[in-house]
């Protein structure tokens, strides 16, 4: 039987890796972007041309035209992320994995004195998102027959754990995601289904480059120099454990919060 996944934020970055390396591995693949800027923020998102190369390059690395679609849809709306899963479990019949990995980033001033729309749109995006596809896609990863292997994974950030001045609601965010997924690996115990998240450190993505911005510096190049390994992570290499974590090895494993951060937790 072929393994479904929905994946979030699928239009560039770690979220378009994901859906390179589920599909390379057999899985099919809702891929999921909001496909538009968003007015609060100050640098461009993610749009519907990128997606969709995403999903043309992953169905043919796969050898199967179908193995990967691409549906526009904004995280924060619960009743859009119902209706992504829904289109998994139409398309494939049902759902095993569904991975939040859709986030934006806001700041480079202190909390007090960020605009409310970029703190409403970071904290809705990067933690309202994870909840709304877990509200969505945990049922239906229920609904597969038992013994089931269903996973919930999501992207955290050492910014979860490391106190980062001026990104504070971003940092605060992504704590309450490894919060979550703690709690859903609890609330998950004999269900057959499991939680983790993946907690990157600097890593080449467009969101990087917007924190080289907030900061002053001239590219996300900058701060290779913070991670012990010395260098920027690429998306593929963070994709990688979520890819393995959405597998049946992991399935010793709920409720944790991966380290993939070239060392920077140390």
């Amino acid at each position: 039987m072929t393994r479904v996944a929905v994946v979030t934020g699928a239009a560039r970055g770690i979220g378009a890796a994901t859906v390179r390396g589920l599909a390379a591995r057999g899985w099919a693949v809702l891929a999921v972007d909001r496909c538009a800027d968003d007015p609060a923020l100050p640098y461009l998102l993610g749009s519907r041309g990128p997606l969709d190369q995403v999903v043309a390059g992953a169905s043919a690395a796969a050898g199967d035209p179908a193995a990967v679609r691409a549906l526009a849809a904004d995280v924060r709306d619960v009743v859009a992320m119902a209706a992504a899963v829904k289109e998994a479990e139409r398309l494939w019949g049902g759902l095993d994995a569904a991975v939040a990995v859709a986030g934006v980033i806001a700041g480079g001033v202190p909390l007090w004195e960020m605009p409310f729309e970029q703190m409403e749109a970071v904290l809705d995006t990067n933690l309202g998102g994870v909840l709304a596809l877990a509200r969505a896609a945990i049922p239906a990863l229920l609904r597969r027959p038992e013994p089931r292997s269903g996973r919930f994974l999501a992207v955290a950030s050492a910014a979860a754990t490391r106190g980062m001045p001026m990104l504070a609601a971003y940092s605060a965010a992504k704590a309450g995601v490894a919060g979550l997924i703690r709690s859903l690996g609890a609330e998950l115990g004999g269900t057959g289904i499991t939680a983790n998240a993946v907690s990157p450190g600097s890593t080449d993505t467009p969101i990087l480059a917007e924190t080289a911005r907030l900061y002053g510096l001239s590219a996300g190049q900058s701060f290779a120099g913070q991670q012990p390994m010395g260098r920027l992570l690429d998306p593929e290499e963070v994709a990688a454990a979520l890819v393995w974590l959405a597998g049946e090895e992991s399935s010793a494993m709920t409720g944790a919060v991966v380290a993939v951060d070239g060392g920077l937790a140390l």
